[in-house]
């Protein structure tokens, strides 16, 4: 195996094919230790496998195509155990079955970047390309994964991507601003939000978007109705508890996610609340159940079919070498307008 990048400690630059011979005797390893490293076997001693992943670094070196990468696209989730997975699925499977590619779906259990076991392996399968969902990759595995030539995108980013991470997103704060602007138009002035975790992108985006819906109205935020949760029914329904049982409880509440404003409706309903006429509530997703729950709800779409084949199509140009004009892009959200928002006060 060769490569004719240079070393990336500002040298001069070098026209020597850079082998596996020379990074093994960089790194003072075997020939076979820096063969076993690149192709992701497990064999191989920590310590030694990062002396190795330094020197690849180093030289900047990228395994040549001699091999055809396996039919596979990588599905990475940080959790699977939601509808709004299912949403990705059917869109990356799209793409994949138009390709003749087989879908592998991975979980970080609840971790926002994998661990080393999930890059080795990744590695040995040596997929088409990744697709990592509401998740990402540590610099260094990202330099892993370049050096191999497999193509990775990011879908809904967890923190801001590099600019030399691809990435698909949705207008989050376009979102947050049309779901409290709708509120405040039916007379809401107290306004609870329901948020995602504090530190992830989209969560801020949303909450920002709020912010500055009740700015423009004029409108006071008052931070104690603002509320973190984790995007499950659990957190929006004891976010919501906690909420309800206030004196001066909100008239409205606008939930970061759908399955936080299932678990509103359920607390609205151990308060002796009806939705909308005690308390109008909004979701975010618009998931199936949103239009099946009584009274449906009322919710900002986030296009989660079409941001995973959005994915899958770019993750596939990277692979094939194209240079695609965009690689960050954020699909449109639109507010879907049911039957759990009413006006405030009835």
């Amino acid at each position: 195996m060769t490569s004719t990048a240079e070393p990336a400690d500002g040298a001069a630059p070098r026209k020597t094919p850079v082998t596996i011979a020379r990074i093994a005797e960089r790194a003072g390893v075997s020939v076979p230790t820096v063969s076993k490293v690149i192709n992701g076997r497990a064999d191989v001693a920590a310590e030694t496998r990062r002396r190795v992943e330094a020197v690849i670094q180093e030289f900047r070196y990228q395994r040549p195509e001699k091999a055809a990468p396996a039919r596979l696209l990588e599905l990475v989730f940080h959790e699977l155990e939601s509808a709004w997975a299912v949403e990705i699925i059917k869109g990356v499977e799209e793409v994949a079955r138009e390709a003749g590619l087989a879908v592998v779906l991975s979980e970080l259990q609840g971790r926002h970047s994998p661990r080393r076991d999930w890059v080795e392996a990744l590695l040995s399968r040596r997929p088409t390309g990744v697709i990592s969902v509401f998740s990402g990759l540590r610099p260094a595995q990202r330099a892993q994964l370049h050096s191999r030539g497999i193509a990775f995108v990011v879908v809904d980013p967890s923190g801001e991507p590099g600019h030399d991470t691809p990435s698909i997103g949705a207008t989050n704060w376009s979102g947050g601003l049309s779901a409290t602007r709708h509120l405040i138009e039916l007379g809401h002035a107290r306004i609870a939000v329901i948020s995602g975790p504090e530190q992830v992108l989209c969560s801020r985006a949303r909450l920002d978007g709020y912010r500055a819906a009740m700015d423009a109205a004029g409108l006071s935020v008052d931070a104690s109705l603002i509320r973190h949760g984790d995007f499950h029914v659990e957190a929006g329904f004891e976010q919501a508890r906690l909420l309800l049982q206030r004196p001066d409880r909100p008239t409205a509440i606008f939930a970061g996610s759908d399955l936080q404003a299932l678990g509103v409706y359920d607390a609205a309903r151990l308060a002796g609340l009806r939705i909308p006429e005690d308390l109008s509530v909004v979701g975010f997703d618009d998931l199936p159940v949103a239009r099946w729950i009584g009274p449906p709800l009322t919710t900002v779409r986030q296009p989660l079919v079409e941001m995973a084949a959005a994915a899958g199509r770019l993750v596939l140009a990277l692979a094939k070498g194209e240079k695609p004009e965009q690689t960050r892009i954020e699909l449109a959200t639109s507010l879907i307008i049911r039957q759990s928002t009413g006006p405030a006060g009835r």
